[in-house]
C-alpha cells in the first residue's frame, strides 16, 4: 500500500484543523500542515484547490475535503 500524501491548510486557531490534524496523529499518519496565516501563498494554494475560503482543506492524494469530514477522510485514506 502506497503511502497517502496528505496536506492539511490550517490555521492555529482553527479548531476543526486542530482536530483533523489529531486525528492523523492519532492514525499515524503523516501530513504537511500548512498554516494559512503564516504564508499567503498556503491561503492561495487553499483557495485555488478547494474554491473556499473555509478551513481546513484537507489534500488527500489529489482528494479535496473542506472542513473535517471524518468519513471522508476515511475513505479517502483507503483508496
Amino acid at each position: 500500500m502506497n503511502t497517502p500524501q496528505i496536506t492539511v491548510y490550517s490555521a492555529t486557531w482553527c479548531a476543526f484543523c486542530h482536530a483533523a490534524k489529531q486525528y492523523f496523529d492519532k492514525l499515524h499518519v503523516a501530513y504537511v500542515d500548512k498554516d494559512v496565516d503564516s504564508d499567503p501563498t498556503f491561503l492561495q494554494e487553499s483557495v485555488q484547490k478547494s474554491g473556499q475560503m473555509g478551513i481546513p482543506v484537507i489534500d488527500i492524494n489529489g482528494e479535496i475535503i473542506v472542513g473535517f469530514d471524518r468519513a471522508k477522510i476515511d475513505a479517502a485514506l483507503n483508496k
